[in-house]
């Protein structure tokens, strides 16, 4: 079985990630780099894991949220088909089973919210990490006065937090924001559509979606 150590450590792998950050970089994005892609790897994994699905199936959530931005790479248009597309290719060159492939494939090809949804579990816990990834490190412009809104709202964002409640069926993403860099309603207006779309995934385990900002919930 192909592992996620040897994704994250296949050399063409580390190129295509990196060329797709800097495609994101040239066009003015947050960071989609290592550390993004590593993150949500872990979370989504871990997410299943608390949840109770095979150690297997975790593995495949985090080789699908690993690769799941490579497909900036070709363009951000339709990124997350042709990301899909791109991790087909690599993960049958690496010898992984067909079933498997079209776990991780649908995965990456459902996680972008314009065309969206938890087509599986591994789907849904990759989509819940990614959404979830709001940070003040993934801002790389160094010029305050140039912040767009989507620099401005993850500058803001001094501690996030998902946290999965099994005994009330939540799963909660808690943020504290500094509110003289933007405002609350800012971050819950510019993300919108990516919180009701954690809202669809969280429902694919039957939990209910909590959005809260400076302990205020506001989903």
């Amino acid at each position: 079985m192909i592992t996620y150590a040897q994704v994250r450590d296949n050399e063409d792998i580390k190129t295509y990630i990196n060329k797709a950050d800097q495609t994101l970089a040239a066009l003015g994005y947050t960071e989609h780099s290592f550390a993004h892609v590593g993150k949500c790897a872990n979370e989504a994994g871990g997410i299943l894991e608390d949840l109770g699905f095979p150690a297997r199936t975790a593995e495949l959530a985090r080789i699908a949220a690993y690769l799941h931005d490579i497909g900036n790479m070709v363009n951000r248009a339709g990124h997350a088909q042709s990301g899909a597309m791109m991790a087909f290719r690599l993960l049958d060159k690496m010898g992984m089973d067909a079933e498997e492939i079209a776990i991780v494939v649908a995965a990456i090809g459902h996680h972008d919210e314009t065309a969206a949804f938890p087509v599986n579990e591994v789907a849904a816990a990759v989509i819940l990490a990614d959404k979830s990834d709001v940070r003040r490190s993934r801002v790389r412009n160094d010029d305050f006065s140039s912040f767009d809104i989507h620099d401005r709202v993850n500058y803001a964002v001094e501690k996030s937090t998902l946290t999965l409640c099994k005994e009330e069926n939540t799963i909660t993403l808690a943020l504290t924001i500094d509110s003289k860099i933007s405002a609350v309603m800012d971050y819950f207006e510019n993300f919108l559509n990516r919180m009701l779309l954690s809202r669809k995934a969280a429902a694919f385990f039957d939990l209910r979606f909590h959005l809260i900002i400076n302990g205020v919930e506001l989903l």
